[in-house]
């Protein structure tokens, strides 16, 4: 599959933190993206009523370097998904059937690793990898469906042997943190990077020498900015949100991409613990 340089995703997961001239500009191009594939710089001002300037200024916080690149990302985007209405998340409605909360739910969940494909980066998983490889002590950090994330990334490195702990409330996260230093590796796991108890984590890491690897939604937040190491994920804001399923899915992907990473490149050294692991399980299935 041909990665598309999003441009929907980037507007639908950063508009709340743009500013009023800004979110306007972002707005109508969510509403109107194939007609805006026909404005110019000019025309979209006028529709959005904004300005040029605000325009430009949207452009660049978008990453691109000027109007005709944020446009041929649009186009190429409306390109690729064919403006498939299915491909869309769609939410989860009071008195649905069960035939439509099944394929909704899954259309959302593959929709969600679809898009953080569209917006993680392949450099800072490597970067992630190394830390992950070479670490003393690995410390999850994550509240609610977060620390359940967290758990499941307990499991999988304590397969291969990885000094790892996760911590799920906000005592227990402190007093680890506390703990750290260098050559330790703490992984904080949350969707909007701004829980308070995540935030007092952050802060008291940032005073040891340990690295931060984060895991957060596509957008600009404390976490996402003070981390050595950030991941992004895309997923939808729906209404019915039980359980974070979209978050989460995203979640335990990029956990998973990071077990494998770590497990590939590491494989002549883990491979015993896997079999060890794998055969001690295996002895208390019923036979």
């Amino acid at each position: 599959m041909a990665i598309v340089d999003n441009v929907m995703l980037k507007l639908r997961e950063i508009k709340h933190n743009l500013t009023p001239t800004e979110k306007k500009v972002a707005e109508y191009v969510l509403s109107f993206p194939e007609e805006v594939t026909r404005h110019s710089i000019k025309i979209l001002a006028n529709k959005s009523k904004t300005s040029g300037a605000s325009v430009v200024r949207l452009c660049k916080t978008l990453g691109y370097k000027g109007y005709r690149q944020f446009i041929v990302s649009i186009s190429a985007e409306l390109a690729s998904r064919g403006q498939n209405n299915e491909e869309e998340y769609t939410d989860i409605r009071p008195g649905d059937d069960l035939d439509t909360i099944i394929k909704n739910v899954s259309l959302n969940n593959c929709r969600s690793i679809e898009d953080t494909l569209m917006v993680i980066d392949h450099n800072s998983v490597k970067k992630a990898v190394e830390l992950l490889i070479t670490a003393r002590k690995i410390a999850f950090y994550g509240m609610g469906a977060s620390g359940l994330v967290c758990i499941d990334a307990q499991q999988k490195f304590m397969r291969i042997n990885k000094t790892c702990h996760a911590h799920t409330d906000g005592h227990s996260q402190l007093t680890s943190a506390s703990m750290l230093t260098k050559g330790d590796v703490a992984v904080i796991i949350s969707n909007t990077g701004t829980t308070v108890e995540i935030v007092d984590t952050l802060k008291l890491l940032k005073q040891t020498n340990a690295s931060v690897i984060a895991i957060t939604r596509y957008n600009k937040s404390v976490l996402s900015q003070s981390a050595d190491v950030t991941l992004f994920f895309s997923t939808p804001e729906v209404t019915i949100r039980s359980g974070a399923m979209g978050s989460r899915i995203a979640m335990l992907n990029i956990v998973d991409i990071l077990f494998s990473g770590v497990a590939s490149m590491e494989y002549k050294n883990i491979k015993k613990y896997l079999n060890k692991t794998y055969n001690v399980l295996l002895d208390k299935h019923v036979k």
